[in-house]
Order: C-alpha cells, then structure tokens, then sequence
C-alpha cells in the first residue's frame, strides 16, 4: 500500500506532467502557426517535448519501484481514463491508430486544393514510403504489445499459485503468515514494476519511431493533436465524474 508520501509524490508527478502538456501544446501551436516553414524551429520543439516524456517516464521508473500499482489503477486519473489504460499509459499502437486518422481527416478536408495542385506538406501529404514504415511499426508495436500483456496476463495468474492460495485457505493471521505473502506479493510488485517500465520504453520508442518517419512540421502536427486529445479526455473525464458524483 502507497504511504501518504509517496502518494503525493505519485500525484505531484502527474500533476506536473499535465501542466507541462498544456504548456508544451501552446508552444506546438505558437511554433506551427507562425513558423511552420522554420525546421529548425519545429526540430526545437519537437526534440523539447521528446525530453520532457524521457524524464516524465524516468521519474515514473524511479516510482515505481515501489509503487509500481499504484500506476496500474491511478486515483489521479478520471475514470474514463482509466478505463481507457494499457499497462498504466495508452496503448502503443494508439498512436498509429491516430496517424491514419488525421490522415484520413486531412486528406478528406482537402481533397479539392489537392486536386488543384495545393500543397501544404502535412500528414494528408504521407508518402507511400512513410505509410509503408508506418504500416511496418503497427505491426512491430502490435507484437511487443502482444509479449506485455502475455507477461501481464501471467503475473495475474500467479496470484492464485499454490504459497498464496495455501496461506489465504489456512490463514490465521499470524504474524509468519503476514510475513510469507508480504514475500511473495513483493516479488509480484516487482515483476509489475519491470512490465510498467517495458510499457513505457514501448510508449517512447514509438513515439521517437514515429517522429523519425515524419517531417518536421508533419510531427509537430501530430504531436499538436495527441496533446489536444489527451488532454480533452481529461477534462471529459472529470465533467463525466461529477455528472455522477465521483468527485
């Protein structure tokens, strides 16, 4: 169980990781409205935001190796964002998901001025070379995907292994019986804490493969609306929680 302490540890991380985001969102904005031309500009900001999650996941390592549950089920967290977890983050593969579709979007909402030679270089404008590396990443992020969740399905398993159920059966609340499963349920903790970072490396990755494959300003748009959406799913989230008295 997380101590006071490292409850408010746990919650000033996010809590300073979602002010970063909006601060981070208005500076993709200011950038890609006055100097979408500017690639050292965009590259700035770009390479700015990819710090921030390194050192927001780093802290997230540190935290974790003691409250490593705490990350799984988040009270941080609305509860439609919670519903919405993979392995305490989004899903890897959702950020593809959302390259395909605001290049539909883009490509749909501009489909005349395409047609008439209008160029604007965004993620509508994706090559058949990017589409093809981006089509290769799914189906690699999708893989990794599937080999956590298969490590995550089996540490859930082991709760009901043969010490613990034994202990859980015959209880009699004994200080060595508290002491054996305080044991065994810190090995679970730890082995928790290695998939959640794992899941966090797979976020980075992604995310850096991504904008690799990306020109400049088409990163900074994508960037722009992961950040829009992440940060609206938020607030829906916390308008959804008091419609039903969960804060």
């Amino acid at each position: 169980m997380a101590s006071s302490s490292n409850q408010v540890q746990l919650l000033e991380c996010y809590q300073n990781w979602m002010i970063e985001q909006q601060q981070l969102l208005l500076e993709l904005l200011q950038v890609h409205n006055q100097k979408p031309d500017d690639e050292q500009e965009l590259c700035c900001i770009i390479g700015k935001l990819v710090k921030h999650f390194q050192e927001y996941t780093s802290r997230r390592a540190h935290l974790a190796v003691d409250e490593a549950s705490s990350f799984l089920s988040p009270t941080w967290c609305t509860s439609m964002e919670n519903s919405c977890l993979w392995v305490g983050g989004c899903r890897p593969s959702l950020l593809i998901q959302l390259v395909y579709s605001l290049c539909g979007s883009q490509l749909e909402s501009q489909l005349s001025e395409r047609l008439q030679g209008v160029r604007r270089g965004n993620i509508g404008e994706l090559s058949a070379d990017q589409l093809s590396l981006v089509s290769e990443l799914q189906c690699s992020t999708i893989q990794e995907e599937e080999i956590l969740s298969k490590r995550m399905a089996s540490l859930q398993e082991n709760i009901a292994d043969c010490q613990l159920t034994r202990l859980a059966n015959n209880s009699d609340d004994s200080v060595t019986d508290s002491h054996i499963a305080q044991v065994a349920l810190g090995s679970h903790y730890e082995d928790l804490a290695s998939i959640l970072v794992d899941s966090d490396k797979l976020r980075m990755n992604t995310l850096k493969e991504l904008i690799r494959l990306f020109t400049p300003l088409q990163a900074v748009e994508f960037l722009i609306v992961g950040k829009e959406l992440h940060l609206c799913m938020h607030h829906w989230g916390q308008i959804s929680d008091h419609r039903h008295g969960r804060t």
